[in-house]
Formats: structure tokens, C-alpha cells, sequence
């Protein structure tokens, strides 16, 4: 009910009619999960999955493979092919929660699907064609990290189609 939450729900509302990538930003705790359900849940998608990554949580050669998935005997332990989470969303909605944490090769990974909308397994030759809406978050400051030279500015860009702040508690606490 604050009015700088009435800002962010008209914006959800709007913006998730459109299929394109959001950025939700803001500090831990703002809700910026429930932000990606909503948007979710105002899309054409809404009846398809809605995918979510936490991508802090995982290293990154498993993110790699949560993400992009595997070919049995790509690596040691890969003992069956597992489709990733992109294949799982197809159709319908990634989340990455936490951004900001990926590695470099993560972000180059991240970049060229967004740009062709196409992936390749680990361990797998031939590309992947899925139709996925992403919404990324973060509670980092990705332009200052960007400017640091710590985050790339080209998927900065693709991630920050549209951006959604979310106010700290601090502005919101008739609501809590």
C-alpha cells in the first residue's frame, strides 16, 4: 500500500505484458523473487514454467550445466544427459536470481543466448533453439561493477531492457 510500492505493482503490471528481459534490482529482502513471479504471472507465459536459478548458490561449472545442461560423459559424473534449466523454460520464464555473481565465462555464455536465443549442452556439438523470457535480479550495483570492468557491458544492456527497482524497506514501512 506505500506509494512506492503502488509505482512498482503499476510497472509489473505493464511491463509484464511485454515479452522482454527485465532487470529487477534492489537491496536483499525487497522481494525481488516475487517481483519475477508477478511478471510471471502478467505475461502470455503464465501458463508455462516459470524456471528459477539462484545463480550465487551454485560454482560455476555447475551453473554451467544447470543452466545449459549435459551430454552423458561430458565430464566426470555426467553419467546420463540432463537438459538444463533453459530447455526446461522453454516456452516460458527464467529466473537468475543474484546476477552480479556470475563469472566472466558465464556472462559471455549469457550473452550469446540472449542474443540468438540458442545454446549448446556441455558436451553436445549441435545448438538448441528454445523461446524463454529472462528476468534477472540482483542486489548489486551491476553499472558501477560494469564501469569497474567486474560485470560486461554489452549483457548489462541486454539484461537492463527494462529495469525495476525495488525501494528498501526503510521507504516502505507502513507496509511492514
Amino acid at each position: 500500500s506505500s506509494p512506492a510500492m503502488e509505482d512498482v505493482y503499476r510497472l509489473i503490471e505493464n511491463v509484464g505484458k511485454v515479452d522482454t528481459t527485465v532487470l529487477i534490482s534492489g537491496e536483499s529482502g525487497t522481494g525481488k523473487e516475487l517481483a519475477a513471479e508477478a511478471l510471471h504471472k502478467e505475461s502470455s507465459r503464465k501458463n508455462q514454467a516459470l524456471i528459477k536459478i539462484d545463480c550465487a548458490a551454485v560454482t560455476e561449472d555447475l551453473l554451467e550445466s544447470e543452466l545449459f545442461g549435459h551430454r552423458k560423459g561430458a565430464f566426470t559424473g555426467a553419467d546420463k544427459d540432463r537438459s538444463g534449466k533453459l530447455l526446461q523454460a522453454d516456452g516460458g520464464t527464467l529466473f537468475l536470481d543474484e546476477i552480479g555473481d556470475i563469472s566472466p565465462r558465464m556472462q559471455l555464455r549469457l550473452l550469446r543466448f540472449l542474443q540468438e536465443q540458442t545454446f549448446t549442452p556441455v558436451g553436445q556439438d549441435q545448438p538448441i533453439q528454445v523461446d524463454v523470457r529472462v528476468i534477472t535480479a540482483t542486489n548489486v550495483d551491476l553499472e558501477a561493477k560494469v564501469k569497474r570492468g567486474g560485470f560486461r557491458e554489452d549483457l548489462y544492456y541486454r539484461l537492463k531492457v527494462v529495469e525495476i527497482v525495488l525501494p528498501p524497506l526503510k521507504q516502505r514501512t507502513s507496509t511492514i
